[in-house]
């Protein structure tokens, strides 16, 4: 009796599944398509765009003749792919900075509120649900649109100044400021939920103890708790923030179109070889590879200088 006893109260053991039955077989049927999406979508397109590097492929997306190396070369002394390389430098150095700091900024506000927090949350996200080319649109024909029924003049109207035309050429370059504004409205809220979780994370033991010592709230609790703690997510969209800058390409070819060689990035540019006039292809991949290589050796440079991915201290 007690060998029975002790067989009924021992727990059973689950039979395993073998081959693609079961939890195995659920898997692949969610993660299949995707898998296969990737493969076909992502790396396929990358390793023949690698191939027609190193080949004549103007007009055509199947060469023949090998080149070697010159399309890197090509591209490499290309004043006009240099050229996009700087003006990318320049959004970069007013785009990073601005985003990181408005939307650390409105993730400290949102955070403090205490009626409708999910609401705020929500006005603020939004815009990253519209879409760049719809947005770029918007700024151009009915805010920096340059003629007196634009918002933007209009409002200097009221404020008795000139009028301005913000896409144009001319000096002095008036066309950063819609660049810069559409970019900001479009990804603050992105970042600014980012921020909102690593505030989160923080435990509030750490500002009680700092209360307890003497620390004023404000900015000694800001500068000693608050920014160490969002290191991790400070790195993250300092990260994020520097690719999608390189990635920049709808909101300067629907404000300043493909021509516009005063303020092109390296996406528009490479757009204009392999798929305008010219349709040099063998040229246009070496230029995305060269770019794909400036933006992981960026990557690891700022994984080396802020330790991404490492733990608090």
């Amino acid at each position: 009796m007690s060998r029975l006893a002790s067989r009924s109260r021992a727990p059973r053991r689950r039979p395993k599944t073998a081959g693609i039955h079961g939890n195995t077989l659920w898997f692949w049927v969610f993660v299949g398509p995707f898998v296969v999406g990737l493969l076909i979508f992502g790396y396929l397109p990358i390793v023949w765009s690698l191939v027609l590097s190193f080949f004549d492929a103007q007009n055509t997306v199947t060469p023949t003749s090998f080149v070697g190396l010159r399309n890197y070369v090509d591209m490499l002394t290309d004043r006009n792919f240099l050229s996009a390389l700087g003006t990318f430098t320049v959004f970069a150095v007013f785009i990073v900075p601005l985003t990181f700091v408005l939307s650390l900024a409105l993730a400290l506000l949102v955070n403090q509120v205490k009626v409708a927090r999910a609401f705020f949350r929500s006005v603020f996200f939004l815009p990253t649900a519209c879409s760049y080319v719809v947005a770029s649109l918007i700024w151009k024909l009915s805010i920096f649109n340059g003629v007196r029924f634009g918002l933007a003049n209009t409002v200097l109207g009221w404020l008795g100044l000139d009028q301005i035309a913000w896409l144009s050429t001319i000096d002095p370059p008036w066309y950063w400021l819609p660049l810069v504004t559409v970019r900001l409205w479009l990804q603050l809220g992105f970042y600014m939920i980012l921020f909102i979780a690593g505030l989160q994370r923080i435990s509030p033991t750490l500002y009680e103890a700092a209360y307890v010592d003497g620390a004023k709230p404000g900015w000694q609790t800001f500068r000693y708790i608050t920014l160490p703690q969002l290191r991790a997510t400070s790195v993250a969209v300092l990260l994020l923030n520097l690719i999608a800058a390189y990635q920049a390409f709808d909101e300067f070819y629907n404000l300043l179109g493909a021509g516009a060689s005063f303020a092109r990035p390296p996406l528009v540019y490479l757009y204009s070889t392999s798929l305008g006039a010219i349709q040099d292809l063998g040229r246009g991949s070496a230029g995305a590879l060269i770019l794909a290589v400036i933006i992981m050796l960026l990557t690891l440079l700022q994984n080396r200088i802020f330790g991404f991915g490492k733990a608090n201290d």
